[in-house]
């Protein structure tokens, strides 16, 4: 059942979960309960020096729940992000930016999904100007995060900073990339992706104006900073449930991330232990660091914690080479068939397609080719050439050589 109201506390007997209680005082039973808060929790929001309460533009924050985690002894903090404004597209003109056409074919992110047509919408380039900086330097007084009133207190994301951010760090740089994005196909409204700010409106105004292909936007909505509450994610286990409450789980940015795919990531765990505690199994689902970027990501969460909010890299994985996205359904078809997320043929098609691969290293491992086979096509590669006879496991190692063309010269 889809249930719409705030919760404004968690029911807890014994140290266990038994449901939640809602703004209203409606009470729902539950053996599992998994908050998912985003940037609802205590949500304040900053245009300039306005401030009011709100976990997302135009949608009530959620200001009780903090009390729950206070009260049962969990170490509560506050952090900070920010969006930018959203444009009316039939405002923009697009001649004057580079247009940025997506992957052709269109990748899909399903192993199982058929080819298919997608038509794909394209995104545009544009940047800041001299302009900008200026109108943002003479504006940075009336800033919440610079000016002489700091209003916001949270640590705010380091990884997709806001323009003003941008322009006081790096006061060398001439220009900012601004990336546009379409919100939908159904849509008008368009995000200027790298002018995220909390500057006031009218600030905003000259900010969008100032930057080619922008001159006459109209903002449909503003921009403007949120600081949120977050807690502490060392309490997790693992599996994404609390150490002080049995049934309790968290997921996404109550444990101090940022992005949708950390929030992806960590809802999938969450759910899954979630619906196998509450089904009285004993089986838990945990991901490894050596597994899934999910398992680095948990892993980092639950035993470093946060002290900014945290984004998911390649570089946080010590083993990357391992857990990349090609192979992403020989490392985890085994726990999607375990759980009924993938039916029994479809995970008898990836075993079968990693056998096959399997037998085909050790072909390749077995069939030489001589040198009067090879050598011509060594050279024109710009490799040197062998003088007795080589396997094609040995020559695919080299850089300059194709795994294709040596199975076509070895028929």
């Amino acid at each position: 059942d889809l249930i719409q109201q705030i919760v404004d506390d968690i029911i807890v007997e014994n140290g266990k979960v038994r449901g939640v209680v809602t703004h209203i005082g409606a009470r729902y039973g539950a053996k599992a309960v998994v908050v998912t808060t985003g940037t609802f929790l205590r949500g304040k929001i900053f245009i300039g020096f306005n401030e009011f309460e709100g976990g997302r533009m135009w949608e009530p924050a959620a200001n009780k729940l903090t009390d729950f985690y206070v009260r049962h002894g969990f170490r509560v903090g506050r952090l900070k992000t920010g969006t930018p404004v959203r444009i009316d597209g039939t405002t923009i003109d697009f001649s004057k930016m580079e247009r940025q056409d997506g992957d052709e074919p269109p990748p899909f992110f399903s192993f199982w999904t058929e080819k298919k047509t997608v038509e794909q919408i394209p995104c545009w380039l544009t940047y800041t100007t001299p302009e900008t900086h200026r109108v943002i330097r003479e504006n940075l007084h009336r800033s919440p995060m610079y000016g002489e009133r700091k209003l916001i207190k949270g640590v705010g994301v380091r990884y997709c900073p806001s323009i003003e951010d941008k322009v006081v760090k790096f006061p060398d740089k001439e220009r900012h990339q601004v990336f546009v994005e379409p919100e939908g196909r159904n849509t008008i409204e368009f995000y200027p992706n790298g002018v995220s700010t909390s500057l006031p409106y009218d600030v905003q105004e000259k900010i969008i104006r100032s930057i080619p292909g922008l001159e006459e936007a109209k903002i449909i909505r503003p921009a403007y900073g949120i600081e949120y509450d977050f807690v502490d994610p060392t309490i997790l286990y693992p599996t994404l449930e609390t150490k002080i409450i049995k049934g309790l789980f968290h997921a996404g940015q109550i444990n101090g991330t940022t992005g949708y795919e950390e929030a992806g990531g960590q809802g999938i765990v969450a759910g899954i232990n979630a619906g196998l505690y509450a089904l009285g199994k004993d089986e838990r689902f945990v991901l490894t660091r050596d597994e899934a970027f999910i398992g680095v990501m948990i892993d980092d969460l639950t035993t470093r914690g946060v002290r900014e909010p945290y984004r998911l890299f390649t570089s946080r994985a010590e083993y990357r080479l391992l857990i990349r996205y090609d192979n992403a359904d020989y490392r985890l078809a085994k726990y999607g068939y375990r759980f009924g997320l993938i039916s029994r043929e479809q995970y008898e098609k990836v075993k079968k397609k990693y056998e096959t691969v399997k037998v085909f290293i050790e072909n390749a491992k077995t069939v030489k080719l001589k040198p009067n086979q090879v050598n011509e096509y060594l050279k024109s590669c710009g490799t040197s050439e062998i003088t007795e006879s080589k396997s094609i496991y040995e020559l695919a190692k080299r850089p300059e050589t194709s795994l294709k063309e040596l199975l076509k010269i070895a028929g």
